[in-house]
């Protein structure tokens, strides 16, 4: 496993009130409408890393994948604010951005730099821009759910270089989402959505790679979400 340190957090920044509508393998208390232009700014950042995000985000508004329109603005008056200068890589789920508090950012790209890789950054944005459109992580999907081997988890995450509280490991590893509060496809390993995981974590030898595009079922997914 690669880049154990580099580990994404989504949240809601106001959760939504029914409780049938918080989980969802696309949730659905913070779905956009098709056919939603949601608009976005960078609040900083160099302006060559700002252009490859702005290219990237716009796969997943590609014809034949979700029918909204990402419009980036030089105005940080937007749904989405990006910036850079924060640790790690995070974003808020959905629609729930436009709770966010003014001018602060909805989402954060913590170590993209000028001379990032285009496989690093393509599959951070990608990674992020999923949960803008209201995605969650994959192996908190409970369609197929993972077995994990929770001991061997909690001793790589509770270390260096993650240094994870067994709180944050509970939440953000073995909690998953509900079936009945779900809209999701069967457990994939390929989608951009799911965390690298090491066959040494589960009891059946389940094993995801560190994901650096889109999967067949992602783009199926969120077309089928965004018709």
């Amino acid at each position: 496993m690669q880049r154990q340190d580099r580990w994404c957090f989504a949240w809601f920044a106001s959760r939504p009130t029914a409780r049938g509508a918080e989980r969802a393998a696309l949730v659905k208390g913070s779905k956009w409408t098709s056919g939603d232009t949601i608009t976005a700014s960078f609040l900083d950042g160099a302006t060559v890393v700002q252009d490859r995000v702005r290219e990237v985000a716009e796969r997943w508004t590609a014809p034949g994948l979700a029918n909204l329109t990402l419009d980036f603005r030089d105005d940080p008056d937007t749904m989405i604010r990006i910036s850079f200068k924060y640790r790690g890589s995070w974003s808020v789920i959905g629609t729930s951005c436009k709770q966010a508090k003014d001018g602060e950012p909805t989402m954060n790209y913590g170590w993209l730099r000028p001379e990032s890789t285009d496989d690093d950054l393509r599959r951070v944005v990608l990674h992020e821009f999923g949960h803008a459109l209201g995605l969650i992580h994959e192996h908190q999907n409970p369609v197929g759910g993972i077995k994990w081997n929770r001991e061997a988890v909690i001793a790589s995450l509770s270390g260096p270089p993650n240094n994870w509280s067994l709180e944050v490991i509970e939440r953000n590893m073995f909690e998953p989402y509900q079936k009945q509060e779900v809209n999701a496809t069967e457990l994939d390993p390929k989608s951009i959505m799911m965390y690298p995981i090491p066959a040494s974590w589960t009891l059946d030898g389940f094993t995801a790679d560190l994901n650096a595009d889109l999967s067949a079922k992602d783009k199926i997914f969120v077309h089928g979400e965004y018709a």
